[in-house]
C-alpha cells in the first residue's frame, strides 16, 4: 500500500468544541490514496518532540488533494498544532493502516455506523463512501461535534452521559433504546465501547469491524509499541499480537481479543 512522506500546508483551521480542532491540509499525494478509516502521522516543528502523532483521516477531497482531520488536543504536540494556521507547513506521513472495506455492504443491507468521542471523526468520510443504509450512532459524553455534517450521509441517533441530547448512556443503550438493527457494523471509539460492541455483534451473529485506538510510536509496524492481542500469531513478531498501526487500526472484531 502506498504512503508518502510530504511537506502539507494547513489550509484552514478551526476550533469546533472544547479542545477539539478541524484542520484541513493541502497534499501532494496523501489525499489521492487515502481511505475511510486511515491515518497519518504528522511531525511537530519542535524538534523536542521526535516522535509523529498519529491522527485519523476525517474527510478527503481527492479532487482539490486536500484531507481533513479533528483531532483533541491531548499534549504537547496536539496542543502546538492547534496553534498553526493558514499557510503553515506540516510534515506528514500516510495515508497508514488499514481502512474500514466498504465491499462488506450490499443493496438492502443496513449498518451501523458507531463513533465514540474522538473515534467520530473517522465516521465522516466512511459515511460519504458506504453504500447501503446508513445508522449514525454517535456517543459524547456531553458537548455535541461533526453530527450536523453526518445527518447529511443518515440517519443519526445521539447517545449523551449527561442526557443533554439523544438517549442518555452509551451507544449501545441508543441502539436497543431505538430499536435499531443492522447487518453490519463498523465502529471507532474508546477501548470499552468496542469491547461492548464486540460482544453485542457475537451474541447477535453480526459482521463487525473495529478500528482499535492505541499509542503509537513509528506508526509503519516497525517498533511493536502499539500491539493488540490476536487470536492468529503475527508473522512479524510469532506471537499473538497484531501491530495497529500496520495490521489495522481497523479489525474484524473476531480476530483481535479487545
Amino acid at each position: 500500500m502506498a504512503k508518502f512522506k510530504e511537506c502539507a500546508k494547513v489550509v484552514s483551521q478551526e476550533k469546533i468544541g472544547t479542545g477539539i480542532f478541524s484542520m484541513w491540509l493541502q497534499t501532494e499525494q496523501v489525499a489521492g490514496e487515502a481511505k475511510p478509516g486511515q491515518f497519518i502521522n504528522l511531525y511537530c516543528q519542535d524538534g523536542s518532540r521526535l516522535l509523529p502523532r498519529p491522527i485519523s483521516i476525517c474527510e478527503v477531497n481527492k479532487e482539490a488533494k486536500q484531507l481533513r482531520i479533528v483531532y483533541r488536543v491531548a499534549g504537547k504536540g496536539t496542543s502546538e498544532f492547534s496553534a498553526y494556521s493558514e499557510g503553515e507547513q506540516v510534515e506528514i506521513l500516510g495515508p497508514l493502516g488499514n481502512g474500514f472495506p466498504l465491499d462488506r455492504m450490499e443493496e438492502g443491507k443496513k449498518a451501523f455506523l458507531i463513533g465514540g468521542g474522538i473515534g467520530i471523526p473517522p465516521m465522516l468520510e466512511l459515511s460519504r463512501e458506504l453504500k447501503g443504509e446508513k445508522q449514525i450512532i454517535l456517543g459524547y459524553r456531553d458537548e455535541l461535534f461533526l453530527n450536523e455534517e453526518l445527518a447529511e450521509n443518515g440517519t443519526v441517533y445521539l447517545a449523551t452521559e449527561d442526557g443533554s441530547a439523544g438517549t442518555k448512556g452509551n451507544v449501545l443503550d441508543a441502539i436497543r433504546a431505538e430499536g435499531l438493527t443492522a447487518d453490519v457494523i463498523y465502529a471507532c471509539g474508546p477501548t470499552p465501547m468496542l469491547r461492548a460492541l464486540k460482544a453485542y455483534a457475537e451474541e447477535n451473529g453480526i459482521e463487525c469491524w473495529l478500528s482499535l485506538e492505541e499509542r503509537m510510536a513509528c506508526g509503519v509496524g516497525a517498533c511493536l509499541g502499539c500491539v493488540c492481542k490476536s487470536k492468529e500469531v503475527d508473522s512479524h513478531s510469532h506471537v499473538h499480537n497484531k501491530r495497529v498501526c500496520k495490521d489495522g487500526p481497523v479489525f474484524l472484531s473476531t480476530e483481535v481479543e479487545l
